[in-house]
C-alpha cells in the first residue's frame, strides 16, 4: 500500500487521523500495522504516539497554518528600528553587543516592539532595509562632529579659494610606522587547518612620511629613526625643492607638526609654505591615509622581509612605482570620505 502525505489533508482531517492512529496503537496493534492501515509512514505513527504520551489528546489537535501571528513588524516599527541601527551603536542603547549583528537586531526588535523574530527573519528585514554586513570603521569618541562639519563646509573651501588665488599647490601629508610582522589578505589552506606562515621571531620596522596631491603627485621619505621635528623639517625642505611656487600642506595634529622647530622654519619661509591642520581624531578626512593602507597591504603585507634593509627597499620600490602611475594616486581621492578633496 502506498503512503500518502497527511500534510495535504485539511487540519481537521489531520487531527482525526492522528487520534484514530493513536487509538489503534492503544488497542494493541503495532505501529507498522497502523501505518499500513491508514496509509502513512511508521515514523509518523511513532511521532503521534510520542506526542500523545507527552501532551495528551490536546497535543493532537489541528494547529493554525501559515506564518505565526506577530512575526512581522508594522511599517512604523520597521522604520523606527532601521533608523536606530543607522544612527546608533548597540553600546549606546546598553545592549550587550559590540556590533549590529542579526542577534543584536533581534534583541533590539524584541525590546522595542515586544516581537520575538528568528535570526533568519531579522536577516530578511535587514536586507529589505538596505543593510549589508560590512567591516566597521573605528572612530574615536573624542571626535567632534561640529569641527568636522566646519572643516568640510568652511575651512577647506577657504583653503581651496586661497590656494587658487595664490596659485599654490595643496598637498596632504601623513606619517606612519611599518612592522615586519604585519600581514594582510588571506592564504588558502585545507579546511579546518589554519595556514602557518614561517617567519623570524625578530621584529624590526621603519617609518615613512609622505604627501600627495589630487593631481596624482606623490612625495615620500622612508627612514629608520623616530619621527621628530628636524626630520620633518628636512622633508619640508625637499618638498619646497620639488614643488614650484607656494605650497599648502594639510596634516593632522601630531605634536611634531606643531613643534617650535617646525614653526620657526615656516616663519623663515616668508609664507611660501603654510601648514593647515585637520580636525582632531579625523584620519578618514585625509586622502594620504589611503596611501598608507595601500603600502601596508601591497608593499608589506604580502611579502615577508628578511631584514630591515629588505623592508626599506620594498617600501621604496613600491612608492617609486606609485610615483610613476599618477592615475593610481588620483584614485585615492575617489573614496567617499575624501572625495571632497578631489
Amino acid at each position: 500500500m502506498t503512503t500518502k502525505d497527511a500534510r495535504s489533508l485539511p487540519p481537521v482531517a489531520q487531527a482525526d487521523l492522528r487520534r484514530k492512529a493513536v487509538a489503534a496503537v492503544g488497542e494493541g496493534k503495532t505501529q507498522v500495522e497502523v501505518a499500513r492501515l491508514f496509509g502513512v509512514t511508521r515514523q509518523s505513527v511513532a511521532k503521534w504516539v510520542q506526542t500523545h504520551e507527552v501532551g495528551g489528546a490536546t497535543a493532537l489537535k489541528a494547529k493554525r497554518r501559515g506564518r505565526p501571528r506577530g512575526s512581522s513588524l508594522e511599517p512604523w516599527q520597521a522604520a523606527q528600528v532601521a533608523r536606530t541601527i543607522a544612527d546608533r551603536v548597540p553600546e549606546q542603547l546598553k545592549l550587550p553587543h559590540f556590533l549590529w549583528t542579526r542577534e543584536a537586531v533581534q534583541e533590539l526588535i524584541e525590546i522595542r516592539t515586544g516581537r520575538k523574530l528568528s535570526v533568519w527573519t531579522v536577516g530578511r528585514y535587514l536586507a529589505r532595509w538596505g543593510f549589508t554586513p560590512q567591516k566597521p570603521v573605528r572612530r574615536a569618541y573624542e571626535r567632534d562632529p561640529e569641527a568636522v562639519r566646519h572643516w568640510l563646509e568652511k575651512e577647506y573651501p577657504a583653503i581651496q579659494k586661497e590656494a587658487k588665488r595664490l596659485r599654490a599647490t595643496i598637498l596632504w601629508g601623513d606619517e606612519m610606522g611599518l612592522r615586519s610582522d604585519h600581514s594582510a589578505g588571506r592564504s588558502y589552506g585545507r579546511r579546518g587547518q589554519t595556514p602557518v606562515i614561517p617567519g623570524t621571531g625578530q621584529r624590526f620596522g621603519c617609518n615613512m612620511v609622505s604627501a600627495i596631491s589630487n593631481r596624482g603627485r606623490l612625495f615620500f621619505l622612508v627612514f629608520k629613526g623616530k619621527f621628530r621635528a628636524p626630520l620633518f623639517v628636512g622633508f619640508l625642505r625637499r618638498l619646497l625643492k620639488q614643488v614650484r611656487g607656494r605650497l599648502f600642506l594639510i596634516v593632522d595634529g601630531h605634536p611634531v607638526h606643531r613643534a617650535v622647530h617646525v614653526r620657526r622654519f615656516l616663519e623663515s619661509m616668508d609664507h611660501r609654505l603654510r601648514l593647515f591642520f585637520l580636525p582632531a581624531y579625523s584620519p578618514d578626512l585625509n586622502p594620504d591615509e589611503l596611501l598608507n593602507q595601500d603600502v601596508k597591504t601591497n608593499a608589506l603585507g604580502r611579502r615577508r622581509p628578511v631584514t630591515q634593509r629588505d623592508m626599506i627597499d620594498d617600501v621604496r620600490g613600491f612608492l617609486w612605482s606609485r610615483q610613476r602611475r599618477p592615475k593610481l594616486v588620483r584614485r585615492y581621492f575617489r573614496e567617499k570620505h575624501v572625495r571632497y578633496a578631489a
